[in-house]
């Protein structure tokens, strides 16, 4: 297992040599390679793949050395070159009589004043270079008068230099570390180079990753199984179709096995699988942001799904947003085939578009009014795509219609809710908190046509019996209210809630015309076109993410509360999870 987490870290580090020195991009999404089950088994191609991410170790290993050579010897030329003028050997430390000796100072030291100090002390002080931070001298000085010599230079602040093993002037000594430099540099391009070279083995890397994974999660699912080195004892789930497919391995293997529900006392530890389709499947990112349901709970995504489509549909409207998020969604999703959660956010990007692009076509909106605008500009005369209703002329409509789906949302929780509850045998809460309130919604609404009011009597009836037949003493009395109050005003703001559908269409729809208007002023076409796709891409990216996230509120506290219960844990089965191949059968 630490053997495969450290060919895991050398692969990692291989690629990002790779991508460092051959200038290789990922882009935003990686393109992922098909290869067969057998290839990737292939032991061989893992061998090579190995002694690849070997051998780009060992050069990036031979350029983190060279360059640690490279400071060293810039740091040696940095020292010297103060003392590039002096045309004295290094090593001479002086004669038989006199001592010579290189010292720095601060930079605002007054030479004049230390020469005055040493006047009366057989010595001579030579400048012989300065900076912003440092004077750099040299002293000569008899033998017999140093150690005097070093007591008058203390209160300026003076400290001695040497260079210990050089030989040779300062000069002599930076040409030759001038010409170590151009070697060490030439040795870290060859080692580059042939990490250059690999980067043709790039896919080969990466599928090599994607082997090392496998077997580490191979390494990890082992260690969780008891075995005495003779018999292996392990439990586990396994979806009830795949069942079969179960028991023809484990009897082509002669084990000893059973399959048997989880009891009643198990069911919080189910782990938990939607089943999906092409059209359920992209809401498993709606449905795992909020929350896996439990497992004896309903899939909520086959029930969300149209909802979810239309209503962002119904928000965004227009049918150049909605061309433009089904092209982005499926050529992603075809050429790049992400997995996770952005295969599940370009998959419902398809679909969304989609919707938006019917709604657009119901709506005539095409970039706004772009298509009108633009006509009118290049040929003065009036057009306007054909629509049945507009956002702007059938607000009120709009807004019936947006709060009519939202009740037929809402009732379509609640009768989700009342069949759990019937399969629970909770009949009297199935009848009294939903159909009660179906029958209340139906009076209503045939009150309020004129056609009768004895449904909406009844209905009344049916909210002040719940309390009385399913409380306890005073409770009855006091849960009626509660019931009335609770449910009036919690039905009343859910269904209120829908009208952003028509809110964030009319926004949408007036943004986009703002821009398009502004866009024709000068009354030159380009510059219409400019402005126009200028405002209306900043329209798209905000009404892209505005609408999700209302739509989400609208799933998550509207339609869920009604009947989901989460809590669910994600089945994850031992599987080859890659991330830079596909493995076809």
């Amino acid at each position: 297992m630490a053997q495969t987490r450290t060919e895991i870290a050398d692969a990692h580090t291989a690629l990002a040599a790779i991508k460092q020195y051959a200038k290789v991009k990922d882009g935003l999404f990686i393109q992922r390679r098909q290869v067969s089950e057998q290839e990737f088994l292939d032991p061989t191609g893992k061998e090579q793949a190995k002694a690849v991410s070997q051998k780009i170790g060992g050069a990036l290993r031979e350029i983190s050395r060279l360059q640690g050579d490279e400071a060293r010897l810039t740091a040696r030329r940095q020292a010297l070159t103060p003392w590039a003028s002096l045309d004295m050997p290094l090593e001479l430390e002086g004669t038989a009589h006199a001592r010579f000796r290189l010292m720095v100072c601060p930079s605002g030291t007054d030479i004049g004043a230390v020469r005055i100090a040493l006047a009366d002390v057989a010595a001579e002080l030579y400048e012989v270079s300065a900076d912003k931070q440092q004077t750099y001298v040299l002293l000569l000085c008899h033998r017999a008068e140093e150690e005097t010599a070093q007591e008058l230079l203390r209160p300026f602040n003076f400290s001695a230099v040497a260079f210990p093993g050089t030989t040779g002037t300062a000069a002599e000594n930076m040409d030759a570390l001038d010409q170590s430099l151009a070697d060490n540099k030439k040795a870290q391009e060859a080692a580059a180079a042939a990490i250059v070279q690999d980067a043709k083995s790039r896919d080969v890397l990466r599928m090599y990753l994607d082997q090392l994974r496998a077997e580490a999660e191979k390494d990890a699912s082992a260690e969780r199984l008891l075995t005495d080195g003779t018999i292996l004892f392990f439990e586990g789930w396994a979806p009830a179709e795949s069942l079969r497919e179960v028991e023809k391995l484990l009897q082509s293997m002669d084990c000893a096995w059973e399959a048997e529900d989880p009891a009643p006392e198990e069911i919080h530890d189910v782990p938990v699988r939607l089943k999906n389709n092409w059209l359920t499947k992209p809401l498993n990112m709606v449905t795992e942001m909020y929350s896996l349901p439990a497992y004896n709970n309903v899939d909520p995504n086959p029930l969300m799904a149209p909802f979810f489509i239309l209503f962002y549909g119904i928000m965004m409207a227009d049918m150049g947003y909605g061309l433009l998020m089904f092209l982005a969604g499926f050529f992603i999703s075809r050429k790049y085939r992400p997995k996770g959660t952005m295969g599940h956010l370009f998959g419902l990007m398809t679909l969304c578009g989609v919707s938006t692009f019917i709604m657009g076509a119901i709506t005539g909106g095409f970039f706004g009014d772009f298509l009108t605008q633009a006509v009118l500009l290049t040929t003065g005369k009036e057009f306007a795509l054909p629509a049945l209703f507009t956002p702007l002329d059938d607000t009120l409509m709009i807004l019936l219609g947006s709060m009519a789906l939202g009740l037929v949302h809402i009732i379509t929780g609640m009768a989700i809710s009342f069949v759990r509850k019937l399969q629970n045998g909770a009949v009297l809460d199935a009848v009294f908190e939903e159909v009660t309130w179906w029958v209340v919604f139906l009076g209503i609404g045939l009150t309020a046509l004129g056609i009768t009011n004895l449904v909406l009597y009844l209905g009344i009836l049916l909210v002040v019996a719940g309390p009385l037949i399913t409380g306890k003493g005073f409770g009855k009395v006091t849960g009626i209210f509660a019931s009335l109050y609770n449910h009036i005003t919690g039905y009343f703001g859910d269904i209120l809630s829908y009208s952003r559908l028509m809110a964030l269409m009319l926004a949408g729809s007036v943004i986009a015309q703002v821009f398009n208007t502004l866009g024709a002023i000068p009354g030159n076409i380009i510059v219409f076109i400019i402005i126009s796709m200028a405002g209306n891409a900043l329209n798209f990216a905000l009404n892209l993410l505005g609408c999700y996230v209302h739509d989400l509120r609208l799933q998550c506290l509207e339609f869920f509360n009604k009947f989901y219960e989460d809590g669910g844990k994600p089945f994850r089965p031992l599987a080859m999870d890659t991330k830079y191949v596909d493995i076809t059968e």
